[in-house]
């Protein structure tokens, strides 16, 4: 190794062989190093970004709202932070209140006490934008080409967005009478209020967006129809099937229903009261919603034999909500295959439902339902203990038990509806895309949202984004291209410097030794953003103090007070808490203007950009005639955005 070392003399090595601790910053910077590296500007995403589904730029927007990216004159910064969060996903308020925030469990920030309350942020923001009235511009060029979208939930309608903002035509085939898809039919009123969604579903219809509700495709419009008067398609029909329990009888047993069944029904208003035993089957955030929201119908003991749910759910009734105005709480059980902690529905949610008067039976499986021989309703459901061997649960033998209910609802998946178009049909209910999400052998068609696999809405929302990209290159040269690894909205210093007015000079060709003096260059600055994400123990973390963080109120609703109650829970933080929250975001991967490069270069090296050139990303350069390498500035750089590279 020592002769290796010998024949490469410009290899830098901060530490020999046998360090194990750093040299005292006295040495450090009365002995400086003289390497030739020197400081380079290097952007990499933050992990809050890679891991959001919708791709948002939430670093960008955080800037805004700790006043680092000041809005034009005159605006407020929450329309400034509106619109660029909305770039990548124009439903901030929908997912500020029921996204479980993947964003949130990536942040760097919970190394020093606890995450960014990114959620809560973007909540903020959201009901700003609706209160104030705010829209999402004007729809690109027009190109002249029409795409259509079938299906008008999360995907559909984000990809409506995309397409009108790039100048595509676009028509939404909607197979039922509103928009909003799960947000409307899945989602209980009091998680989304139906005035916040609609005022975000008619911000994308206002780009020009074309509508046809209750016109299911495969049944009200042939799929040849559709092919020959657009130029690309997009499936983005949602699942809109529950999945039943595998159980012998299950069919053929009234009393037997799936979670999207009940909750279209309640969410359509045909139904006004339950059973008195409830048994829910799940542990995601569906069954969650189905037993919250059994336990605020309550039941009535003067329900007669044909308004019992089932009968509203399948369409043969509606119940008559007065007569059924003295209600008490319904009898609900939980239970999931996984333990609590397993339980894919988010923590919250669970101890929100336990508060309300949801019992819970974990690590347990439905075995066989016992129905009435003379009604043949389900009287009762057999459990036992089991014990997950992979994805399978096996029951654990001497442990069943049983349960009587005079309802079951099955929340343990769904599946689409494919009926005239099973020529899309993988086999399973669903359709299969490839990693652009281009169905195979269909050029210009693609696919986004629960119809590839059933997830969360903010993955719809950016599996429409990046499908949208695919449509817009299949246009325009025939093939979509691949996306980036890390597949966001990510910053970009160019679209920052002509925010600011200071886009670099046109290049005119000369002979150029370096281009720290050049006007038609960055100088000394890399994007890796869409190749590499940041983590924590690339930044100096000694320069962030442990704080308090917002929460927002949520309001407690206990057993006694469920029945009736379908007040929305959670409530906005203030702009002053927004701001304080937004300012303790670490700013992964991009500078935020600490000054600490320039307090301790010993060599004032590192200078300030004269402010008439600044913008995000070039607020310090380096004056590579006095800098030696000693790579302090990299060291004490909280965000990880100085690297030691070349310098001249």
């Amino acid at each position: 190794m020592a002769s290796n070392a010998e024949s490469m003399p410009y290899t830098f090595r901060r530490y020999r062989e046998g360090d194990d601790r750093p040299r005292s910053w006295h040495e450090r910077i009365f002995e400086a190093d003289t390497s030739h590296k020197c400081p380079t500007y290097v952007h990499r995403t933050p992990p809050c970004q890679a891991n959001c589904p919708a791709g948002e730029e939430i670093r960008g927007w955080l800037h805004i709202a700790r006043g680092l990216d000041k809005p034009p004159e005159g605006e407020a910064w929450q329309a400034h932070a509106f619109r660029r969060l909305a770039e990548a996903n124009p439903f901030p308020a929908v997912m500020g209140r029921v996204c479980p925030a993947p964003c949130q469990q990536g942040c760097n920030r919970r190394v020093v006490d606890d995450h960014i309350a990114i959620n809560a942020v973007e909540h903020a923001i959201g009901d700003f934008a609706r209160d104030h009235g705010l829209g999402l511009g004007e729809p690109g060029p027009d190109t002249g080409r029409r795409v259509a979208v079938i299906g008008g939930g999360p995907a559909g309608l984000a990809a409506a967005y995309q397409l009108r903002k790039r100048g595509h035509r676009c028509t939404l085939f909607e197979a039922q009478p509103e928009l909003g898809g799960m947000m409307r039919y899945g989602i209980p009123g009091y998680r989304v209020p139906r005035e916040v969604l609609d005022a975000e579903i008619e911000r994308i219809l206002a780009l020009g967006v074309e509508v046809r509700t209750e016109c299911q495709a495969g049944r009200d419009v042939a799929l040849e129809a559709i092919e020959a008067e657009h130029d690309a398609v997009l499936w983005a029909l949602g699942t809109h099937e529950g999945r039943p329990l595998p159980l012998e009888g299950w069919d053929e047993t009234p009393n037997c229903l799936t979670g999207i069944e009940f909750l279209r029904a309640f969410n359509e208003g045909r139904l006004a009261a339950v059973s008195d035993r409830i048994l829910v089957i799940g542990g995601g955030d569906t069954s969650i919603d189905v037993a919250s929201v059994a336990r605020r119908l309550g039941y009535s003991t003067e329900l007669p034999d044909e308004g019992r749910p089932e009968h509203a759910v399948l369409g043969y009734t509606a119940h008559d909500a007065a007569s059924l105005a003295v209600r008490e709480g319904a009898e609900v059980t939980l239970t999931s295959l996984f333990p609590r902690a397993e339980m894919t529905a988010s923590e919250q949610e669970i101890e929100d439902a336990l508060r309300e008067g949801v019992s819970l039976r974990d690590g347990v499986m439905p075995v066989a339902i016992e129905r009435d021989p003379d009604t043949g309703r389900a009287q009762a459901l057999r459990f036992a203990e089991c014990r997950m061997a992979g994805e399978q649960p096996q029951p654990v033998e001497g442990t069943e038990f049983r349960v009587e209910t005079d309802l079951v609802i099955a929340a343990i998946g769904q599946r689409g509806n494919l009926e005239g178009l099973e020529a899309l049909d993988n086999g399973h209910g669903f359709i299969q895309a490839d990693k652009r999400y281009q169905i195979p052998d269909r050029p210009g068609h693609f696919a986004a949202g629960d119809i590839l696999r059933p997830h969360l809405l903010s993955t719809a929302i950016g599996q429409a984004d990046t499908a949208v990209r695919g449509i817009d290159a299949y246009l325009e040269r025939g093939a979509p291209g691949a996306p980036p690894k890390v597949n966001v909205h990510h910053f970009r210093l160019l679209d920052a410097l002509r925010r600011a007015g200071r886009a670099p000079e046109a290049y005119e060709p000369a002979p150029v030794r370096g281009t720290d003096h050049a006007a038609f260059a960055v100088h000394n600055f890399e994007d890796r953003g869409a190749a590499e994400v940041i983590r924590h123990d690339r930044l100096y973390l000694g320069h962030f103090t442990p704080s308090a963080h917002a929460e927002r109120e949520r309001r407690r609703v206990d057993r006694e007070g469920v029945i009736g109650d379908f007040a929305e829970r959670l409530q906005p933080l203030s702009a002053g808490q927004v701001q304080e929250e937004a300012r303790l975001c670490m700013s992964c991967g991009m500078c935020f203007e600490c000054d600490n490069c320039l307090i301790y270069c010993p060599q004032d090296a590192v200078q300030r950009v004269p402010r008439g050139e600044r913008a995000i990303g070039r607020y310090v350069q380096t004056d590579y005639s006095r800098c030696v390498g000693c790579h302090i500035c990299h060291d004490v750089c909280p965000t990880g955005y100085i690297e030691m590279g070349l310098g001249e």
